[in-house]
């Protein structure tokens, strides 16, 4: 907020309190944050939760084990200040780094590139959120991956484009290596993809093991 050139006021802070067991709401509430609570096990439930009670013309998501840059919202309003941008994201960096880290990360980059996914903040106007259809709630996990299409599509029929803001990427927890190793985190996120391509009944063990049965 203090590096908002705007109206730092105007920043408006929602924690979606995923049926935590910690502090986390009156952590939140104690940092002035609105807190709302939705208690299925469904990522995009919880994002859309949150973007329900948001009063702003422009939603910002990022998940609660991250840290954001300083200039992140000056330049998502800057960003979307031009009719041509349908949102975007920042990217992330990792709060440590191993040799297992460092080849996941670079893997993700690749397929960032290639497949116009991002990672990080993401981005954008209300009206876009809502013209989407917000995040997909059918899907128990990759609903970023979905809405990330969807804004895409939107773009195209709207000749506007999704971008990267340079300069501001997101610092992001390694606690999913922590739990599974720095060279297990993937595999085990190999594994919920392949259950989730057999739509077998194994999915949502393995979605609530892998996301949501973390150690802390």
């Amino acid at each position: 907020r203090r590096r908002y050139a705007g109206d730092p006021g105007a920043v408006e802070i929602i924690v979606a309190d995923n049926a935590s067991t910690d502090r986390t709401s009156d952590v939140a509430r104690a940092h002035g944050a609105r807190v709302v609570s939705e208690p299925r096990r469904v990522i995009a439930a919880v994002r859309n939760t949150g973007a329900a009670v948001a009063t702003g013309d422009i939603l910002v998501f990022v998940d609660a084990d991250s840290v954001i840059h300083p200039d992140t919202f000056a330049r998502v309003a800057q960003a979307l200040s031009s009719d041509r941008v349908v949102g975007g994201a920042t990217g992330v960096t990792m709060d440590r780094w191993s040799a297992g880290i460092a080849v996941t990360y670079a893997l993700l980059e690749a397929w960032c590139w290639v497949s116009g996914w991002d990672t990080g903040v993401l981005f954008c106007r209300r009206e876009t959120f809502d013209t989407v259809g917000g995040f997909p709630e059918r899907l128990l996990f990759a609903e970023d991956l979905a809405f990330y299409g969807g804004l895409r599509r939107l773009g195209r029929a709207r000749g506007q484009r999704f971008i990267r803001l340079a300069g501001v990427r997101t610092v992001t927890s390694t606690r999913k290596f922590d739990q599974f190793g720095d060279w297990g985190w993937p595999l085990a996120n190999a594994k919920v993809l392949w259950y989730a391509l057999l739509h077998s009944s194994r999915e949502r063990a393995m979605v609530e093991r892998h996301w949501y049965q973390v150690r802390r």
